[in-house]
């Protein structure tokens, strides 16, 4: 399964920088540069040491966000709106939105959690939110998390 929606995001990716690519080719003289991968460091400037991973990189105009969890006592309701508002975060930094999120995967420790969890996340996205995955994470979340989400958006 996860072959597969690499396959399709891959697909989408290609997608996604061809047509611009395409275009800026007939338009201009000289050949236009292959789009780069970019880290988007909430600091604003690279860490010292290596991280473990990256929490943003684009590609293009694609934009991925790592998963956000919340570590902290509170309930779903809480867990939620505060997961929400770093990933909001993390999207203004790289250039993007709210309303410009694409997909969005949600992992809850939970699913008992899930009616909860949905009145928080209603209306994050706008008029028009994007598509999503909701699964209940086997063996929990990292952290003692009640929501994990992360993000892909456009910039």
């Amino acid at each position: 399964m996860d072959s597969q929606r690499r396959k399709i995001l891959k697909a989408a990716a290609v997608t996604a920088i061809a047509a611009p690519a395409t275009k800026a080719a007939t338009s201009q003289s000289k050949p236009s540069e292959a789009p780069k991968k970019k880290v988007h460091y909430r600091s604003g400037k690279k860490p010292d040491k290596p991280p473990l991973f990256s929490g943003a990189v684009s590609y293009a105009n694609l934009l991925f966000i790592a998963g956000k969890g919340a570590h902290f006592k509170g309930d779903i309701k809480e867990h939620t709106k505060h997961v929400l508002d770093e990933i909001e975060k993390e999207l203004i930094n790289a250039g993007s939105s709210m309303d410009k999120v694409l997909k969005c995967n949600v992992y809850l420790n939970d699913l008992k959690d899930y009616q909860a969890m949905n009145e928080a996340f209603r209306g994050r996205f706008g008029e028009e939110p994007p598509v999503r995955t909701t699964i209940a994470a086997a063996g929990g979340i990292p952290g003692d998390s009640l929501v994990e989400i992360d993000v892909i958006a456009y910039i």
